[in-house]
């Protein structure tokens, strides 16, 4: 695989990533358009002949491959892996798709970090982009996100997640004491007669999520200045 950081202009860290054949999910790999078969040639030279598949291959355009496949997951660092399945395998119902550690001098220039050493952990849904754990095993120190971060902040973000049963699910997580960022039973704009609609919560390292009724889609939100815990 080959990949690389860069900064958004409001300092947000983005990773690119090109996944080689066999690597990464099958919608990731470029759909190339063929050169139309009257244009073929044979190693001779002779046009129109039937080639092997090898040499099919090779007749690839990848000029006409996009550049943006589109959001595979996000990652976020995490102090404990154990404590973070247990909040998002465990309670929120993701599975573990994939685990690695990594190390060496491309993962130190990838990260920026002298001496890294991480263990990944990336977790699915059913469909949408994952979530990647990354526990820095070595150095260790990660400066916590603060305590007082709010919904303003450039420093902020959060991730969505789909789910059903919200209502159940929101009880689950205040009888495990997890922090609420919005309001304990927050409603999106509209009729208030109808079930929870989305409430924002914290990781166990202080990450924000927003959990949306599955009834909603994205699409069908309000705008993000209106909704709960962007107040």
């Amino acid at each position: 695989m080959k990949a690389f950081y860069f900064r958004d202009p409001e300092d947000h860290v983005l990773e690119i990533i090109f996944f080689p054949p066999g690597k990464g999910d099958a919608k990731w790999q470029p759909e190339y358009r063929t050169t139309p078969p009257s244009s073929l040639s044979t190693s001779d030279g002779e046009r129109g002949s039937v080639r092997s598949p090898a040499q099919q291959n090779s007749s690839l355009d990848s000029r006409h491959a996009p550049l943006f496949l589109g959001i595979d997951h996000t990652a976020i660092v995490v102090s404990d892996t154990e404590k973070s399945l247990a909040f998002y395998r465990d309670l929120l119902g993701l599975r573990v798709a994939g685990e690695s550690e990594n190390y060496g001098v491309e993962q130190e220039h990838l990260n920026q970090v002298f001496g890294a050493r991480l263990r990944i952990t990336a977790l699915r849904a059913d469909k949408g982009p994952g979530i990647e754990f990354l526990e820095y095993i070595a150095p260790p120190g990660g400066r916590a996100l603060p305590e007082n971060a709010k919904a303003n902040d450039l420093i902020f973000w959060h991730t969505d997640l789909v789910a059903d049963q919200l209502n159940s699910l929101a009880s689950r997580l205040r009888e495990r004491e997890t922090p609420f960022v919005s309001m304990p039973s927050p409603r999106l704009p509209g009729n208030h007669s109808d079930p929870l609609n989305a409430v924002m919560v914290r990781d166990p390292d202080g990450h924000a999520l927003e959990l949306i009724n599955h009834s909603q889609s994205l699409s069908s939100l309000p705008n993000p200045s209106n909704r709960p815990g962007n107040q």
